[in-house]
């Protein structure tokens, strides 16, 4: 099967960035290659028609298109989730589907941090104080008007303890914070892991890096977000799903916790009206899903895609990724 893969397809190369990155990896692996800066749903089945080998970042692969893609035998997902394809009718049509995984572990970390320390030190406060002209009028060498508080002994609370969630913990820990680790949604708190209630009524901080799945999905609410403290910070890098949109912007505008950074919406491009980007919220820090984007991630994910290809073709696949989601290998 693999020995007849000769042309592959980008689906949205424009996610991935511009000439910063070098596609010399992955256009070595083919013959053929064709690129789609983006490609709308209604253009799938016909772009994924002829295809051996598919590339897609965040473009939906549903199972009518895929029965289509008669000589479709690889879907590579430039990212490490998978939900954008419909990995049951994949394997029922003996096509693989193998992810990337780790690539972005240092850009994502040093994000959280960055959001994090810019609530924590009133960045946005003090930048725009600034620029209003208020420390040029000052009466002192300094302005005081926004509290800032200090990392060090404070609780960092991490809900999905893969590799970026350790890695944030490290992070944590070099800031002399304590470390308190969620037992996964549905499971019993074991050696280590606290329940969810207990993590949210203790941290100071709480970041996010589960994957977004039927057990994840508005897994901060209303209630979880009661529970917290009032004086706490909800930092989401890992999807937007995770967190009720509608409740966060509720409990930031009544001061039920104190400030948000959020890399990741439910719908992206966010759709208009979206609560989250009301200008009124307080304490809120949103960015455009730029968590994973350094140079050196996004280099590293090609790479990666290219491996996969390379390992799929040799007949010894790598990061396959199974129906229901489950890793193969």
């Amino acid at each position: 099967m693999a020995e007849n893969c000769s042309n592959g397809v980008f689906l949205d190369r424009g996610s991935i960035g511009g000439s910063d990155i070098d596609l010399s990896p992955l256009t070595d692996t083919l013959p053929g290659w064709r690129f789609y800066d983006a490609t709308l749903m209604a253009h799938v089945a016909d772009r994924i028609r002829d295809a051996n080998v598919v590339i897609t970042n965040k473009v939906v692969l549903e199972g009518v298109a895929l029965e289509q893609a008669r000589k479709l035998r690889l879907i590579c997902v430039a990212a490490t989730g998978t939900n954008n394809v419909d990995l049951d009718a994949a394997a029922r049509l003996g096509i693989a589907v193998c992810n990337v995984r780790g690539y972005a572990t240092a850009s994502v970390s040093q994000h959280v941090f960055a959001l994090l320390l810019a609530l924590i030190t009133r960045l946005p406060e003090y930048h725009e104080a600034v620029r209003a002209g208020r420390w040029q009028t000052s009466e002192h060498f300094c302005l005081l008007d926004y509290p800032i508080v200090e990392l060090a002994g404070r609780v960092m609370g991490i809900i999905g303890y893969g590799e970026l969630g350790r890695s944030v913990a490290r992070l944590a820990e070099a800031f002399n914070m304590d470390v308190m680790i969620a037992a996964r949604p549905g499971t019993v708190a074991g050696t280590g892991r606290v329940p969810l209630d207990k993590l949210l009524r203790s941290a100071d901080v709480v970041s996010l890096h589960c994957p977004l799945t039927p057990q994840t999905r508005n897994l901060i609410g209303a209630r979880e977000l009661g529970l917290m403290k009032s004086s706490s910070i909800l930092i989401n890098t890992a999807r937007g799903g995770i967190v009720d949109e509608s409740a966060l912007a509720d409990a930031l505008t009544r001061g039920v916790i104190a400030a948000a950074g959020i890399d990741v919406l439910s719908v992206e491009p966010p759709a208009a009206g979206n609560l989250l980007l009301a200008r009124s919220i307080p304490r809120l820090l949103v960015t455009p899903h730029i968590a994973w984007a350094s140079r050196e991630a996004r280099q590293r994910m090609l790479d990666e895609v290219a491996l996969n290809i390379r390992a799929f073709l040799s007949g010894v696949p790598r990061n396959l990724i199974g129906a229901g989601g489950q890793l193969l290998g």
